[in-house]
């Protein structure tokens, strides 16, 4: 690393880093907030629980291990255990233990899990839609997609 880069990284951010940082931290807030206020007021899954549901229906077999599904929806072990905890008791997933390791567990989708993402998919599609696309041209989207895309890779490789 030059020691440009060394002093680069030192540096505190500035006002057009803070200003970029804070609205997207409250840009993010206000859309979740709205998709969420949505979904309750039609009675679906609420968006924390959906982010659970999803990461299980895209995983083989539509199972993942507890740490896995944790790392999936970027939470950590406690917050996910309630929330696995809360959709076991709906019937929403089930946990199946490891038959090698006896102490892992996974997280299984159910069919009803299932029916409840179908149910609360039209209203969360419609609230991506009303509250963050239709704003966006395809050329601002596609800028986003690379710059956040850029952050998270970046964030994830520094987890290693």
């Amino acid at each position: 690393m030059t020691g440009t880069m060394t002093e680069k990284h030192k540096r505190l951010p500035g006002e057009r880093q803070l200003a970029a940082w804070r609205i997207f931290l409250n840009t993010h807030a206000a859309i979740i907030d709205r998709i969420e206020r949505d979904l309750a007021t039609a009675n679906r899954l609420p968006l924390g629980s959906y982010d659970v549901l999803v990461a299980l229906l895209e995983a083989p077999d539509h199972r993942l291990r507890m740490s896995e599904l944790a790392q999936a929806v970027v939470l950590n072990r406690s917050t996910l255990t309630r929330r696995v905890d809360r959709l076991e008791q709906e019937g929403l997933l089930t946990r199946e233990r490891s038959g090698a390791d006896r102490r892992g567990a996974y997280a299984v989708l159910t069919e009803q899990g299932r029916a409840a993402l179908r149910e609360a998919w039209p209203i969360y599609a419609r609230g991506i839609e009303n509250y963050f696309a239709r704003h966006l041209s395809d050329e601002e989207l596609a800028t986003l997609t690379n710059a956040l895309g850029r952050l998270f890779a970046a964030a994830r490789q520094e987890e290693q």
